[in-house]
């Protein structure tokens, strides 16, 4: 029988003290550890959910790369590439490559009775994946793009139509200017779809349409496209994946070609993951506030606890107990209070992401935050590393004020009253 952890446990049942000035402390650390869990799971679940939320929604606009004419810059009116790449196929085999579709844009402006807006037409081709849109769509159903004939569907977003006061089966007219050309053209769609991310500073600016609207309006062939956007299967390998589709680019350079230049959705859109990754400093921060304020708990709370237990240290002494065998029945002590609160503390932490994931109440300024509700995020990594790093740097703090037991005396303390 491991001796130390039984006299843990009988100190840490003991019942005839519950009113002693040690048993309040004690609850106070619990407290303490509790709420600096909860503290911990809420702000890693919430961080994380909403890089990942936002994240995404600004891939669901741009993908996770684009090839483009290197000539292009970060203009919007772009310089055309042949859609038939010799490389195409290649790329589609790449290792973690999930999708890749053409898109053109064109800048323009929407004109109705009483308003007016400056937009970007987004071009899409019959292989565009739409589950992006389907998931934030508020109305409408998505158009089919064919070779041949055009379509005059357009799908914009609820701002948008807010903004312009248009509905679906609305016509909107639109503006374009191009050089060289004095008269703007003018062309008519129909609001085919309303969609709504949150995402003001896209939502303002994206028009879904025909990529043949854009060929024609670009003065460009049939095969000749924007570029192209390529869908990952995981974020994390971005990197990777933008170094393999350049070293593709580089191993079938055309000296006849226009120049391709590939680029990643956190360099087109760097202020935004900028500011994402700055979020990670926050937790970090957070993350190890709680914990020392949860250490500092324990250590204040252990160090009462052996004073109270002075003379029960003394006997274990005089009985031949040494020293390191006696801290470790208050260090046993002291992972069981730790535990206990880290029980109570994942059931209400947990329970409160999981109230906000399934009802959203918690809400969000989309203009302020770009989401309409706190997102949460929270995994069982998540949850096994906060508790594991709790225990284990809370114990190592314990490991000091646990010292003190080699420094009381037996003769002095049997003795003590």
């Amino acid at each position: 029988m491991n001796t130390n952890l039984y006299i843990a446990r009988r100190i840490f049942s003991a019942k005839e003290n519950r009113n002693n000035l040690s048993h309040r402390i004690v609850n106070i650390a619990l407290f303490g550890i509790v709420l600096g869990l909860i503290v911990l799971l809420l702000s890693v679940a919430i961080v994380t959910g909403y890089k990942s939320e936002v994240g995404r929604k600004v891939i669901g606009f741009g993908a996770h790369l684009q090839v483009t004419n290197l000539d292009s810059n970060q203009s919007y009116e772009t310089f055309p590439v042949s859609a038939n790449q010799p490389f195409l196929q290649e790329l589609k085999s790449i290792d973690g490559i999930r999708h890749v579709q053409v898109f053109a844009t064109k800048p323009g402006i929407i004109r109705t009775d009483d308003e007016i807006q400056g937009v970007v037409l987004k071009g899409i081709g019959p292989d565009f994946d739409w589950s992006f849109f389907q998931e934030n769509r508020v109305a409408g159903e998505p158009f089919h793009v064919q070779d041949t004939i055009r379509s005059n569907n357009v799908w914009v977003s609820k701002q948008m139509a807010d903004l312009l006061k248009l509905k679906l089966g609305d016509d909107l007219t639109m503006f374009f200017i191009n050089d060289m050309e004095a008269v703007p053209r003018q062309r008519k769609f129909q609001l085919a779809g309303i969609y709504k991310t949150s995402l003001e500073e896209f939502d303002r600016m994206f028009v879904l349409v025909d990529i043949n609207h854009v060929r024609r309006l670009n003065n460009w062939q049939n095969d000749e496209v924007s570029g192209f956007e390529i869908l990952v299967s995981d974020f994390k390998k971005l990197d990777d994946q933008e170094k393999a589709v350049r070293n593709l680019l580089l191993r079938n350079t055309n000296p006849d070609a226009p120049v391709l230049q590939v680029e990643s959705i956190k360099e087109k859109y760097r202020h935004i993951f900028d500011w994402l990754g700055l979020l990670d400093m926050n937790v970090w921060v957070i993350l190890g506030l709680m914990i020392l304020v949860a250490g500092f708990n324990m250590v204040s709370s252990l160090l009462v606890i052996i004073l109270e237990r002075t003379q029960m240290i003394g006997i274990l002494k005089a009985m031949g107990a040494r020293n390191w065998s006696i801290r470790k029945v208050f260090l046993y002590f002291s992972v069981m209070l730790i535990l206990k609160a880290l029980v109570l503390g994942n059931v209400l932490g947990i329970g409160i992401c999981l109230i906000q994931k399934y009802t959203h109440v918690l809400t969000l300024d989309p203009a302020s935050y770009y989401l309409e509700y706190v997102p949460v995020n929270l995994t069982v990594w998540h949850v096994v590393l906060l508790n594991v790093g709790t225990i284990v740097i809370t114990i190592l703090m314990l490991l000091l004020p646990s010292y003190f037991i080699t420094k009381v005396s037996p003769e002095k303390t049997i003795r003590f009253e």
